[in-house]
């Protein structure tokens, strides 16, 4: 099949099945992350997921035995093309098809595929990170959360922090210290274990907008099979990394126009048409220009990103993610600002009559903005990366 041929099979299915309610702006209670602890309030979200299921379309680049459609490169960027054309949703997002699900592509077994990949790809399992620890955030390597060895199972203690959604998720991919003796990247080991296993408890984090989307938890004698170990023992480190990049490179988001990350997070009223009809701020030269340089970086970032995925079918995600990662988030915090200065004092709201619903879930945005920069590796870390491993410079 020629990929013009396809390109028309695709927008004709697209319009054929994707519901309307599905090519507006999501609001975060319609995403589906998978598993059935949390759903979409919306119920054409699941009515999109299951015929994106039935396309393989959840993960298109993916194998068919494992729940995807085995698309080429070209054929993927396609896909995304005529989805972003229609302003289509994401059918699915979340750490499960964008981050463990490529991780154990590559280095899962056999065994870890099959049992893992096709629940992912049809929405029924959801994941969250164990990765950082009150005493280990950007030197991860320090963690502490050991798991022991006993026969064919692994016995898990301590605690990891900042774990989203995982009141919600049936699953955590988790680095944990296997040999306390090695030297600190050498000693980690990569394991899979299951949020319903006695002994895991979980407690919310407040933030500062009010919301508790992160959480502690603790790991008191939890038993994991030392089958869902991934790769070898005290090899841990590399999956870790190799995750990491899958993390920063957002690919799943690019699926609907960036419909499940950051920029989209920020798009209710950032139209600067709509928002100078409004605002009497942007009659202001200084603020209009802002507006314009930063439409320019969001451009860029695009283009950036896109081109990844082209890289993505030959390679996994480089060390050249850490630049997205690291303009995606000085972008988002920049255009919250811009917003609250355009709003003036109805950008300040938390609540009551006198302010829109906008207006109110901006503020609380421009709040919850502050953590980007640390989610997913501060930007202090994607600095060091970016000047080691692309600018080639000395340590």
């Amino acid at each position: 099949m020629t990929l013009e041929k396809f390109r028309s099979q695709v927008r004709c299915w697209l319009v054929a099945n994707c519901p309307e309610t599905m090519c507006v702006k999501m609001r975060p209670d319609e995403a589906i992350n998978g598993g059935y602890k949390k759903r979409s309030s919306n119920p054409d979200s699941e009515i999109w997921l299951q015929r994106m299921v039935e396309q393989g379309w959840t993960a298109p680049n993916w194998p068919k035995e494992y729940g995807g459609a085995d698309l080429d490169k070209n054929e993927f960027v396609v896909l995304l093309e005529e989805m972003q054309r229609i302003n289509a949703r994401p059918p699915l997002v979340g750490m499960g098809v964008s981050m463990i699900g490529p991780t154990l592509l590559e280095y899962g077994t056999e065994e870890q595929k099959q049992r893992f990949l096709p629940p992912i790809a049809k929405g029924e399992a959801s994941w969250c990170q164990g990765y950082s620890e009150p005493g280990a955030g950007s030197d991860l390597a320090g963690l502490q959360t050991k798991a022991v060895l006993d026969g064919d199972e692994f016995v898990i203690n301590g605690s990891k922090i900042w774990t989203s959604s995982a009141a919600f998720a049936d699953w955590m991919f988790c680095l944990v210290r296997t040999d306390p003796q090695a030297p600190k990247h050498q000693g980690i080991s990569f394991i899979l274990l299951s949020m319903d296993s006695p002994g895991v408890s979980v407690k919310p984090i407040r933030l500062i907008n009010g919301t508790s989307p992160f959480y502690q938890t603790f790991f008191d004698d939890v038993r994991v099979p030392r089958e869902n170990l991934v790769h070898r023992i005290n090899e841990g480190w590399e999956v870790g990394k190799r995750l990491l990049q899958h993390e920063r490179s957002g690919l799943a988001a690019l699926a609907s126009a960036d419909a499940a990350g950051p920029l989209e997070r920020i798009k209710p009223g950032n139209d600067f048409a709509e928002m100078v009809n409004i605002y009497a701020s942007l009659s202001d030269a200084e603020l209009r220009d802002s507006w314009t340089d930063n439409e320019m970086i969001k451009q860029a970032l695009l283009l950036t990103k896109r081109r990844v995925v082209e890289e993505s079918e030959a390679k996994t995600p480089g060390a050249a993610t850490s630049i997205f990662k690291y303009i995606e988030a000085e972008y988002v915090k920049r255009q919250l600002e811009l917003q609250l200065k355009t709003r003036g004092t109805q950008g300040l709201g938390w609540n009551g009559e006198t302010f829109s619903e906008e207006d109110i879930s901006m503020g609380r945005l421009w709040l919850e903005s502050k953590a980007i920069s640390i989610a997913g590796g501060s930007n202090e870390v994607q600095l060091n990366i970016i000047s080691k491993r692309v600018l080639g410079l000395p340590d």
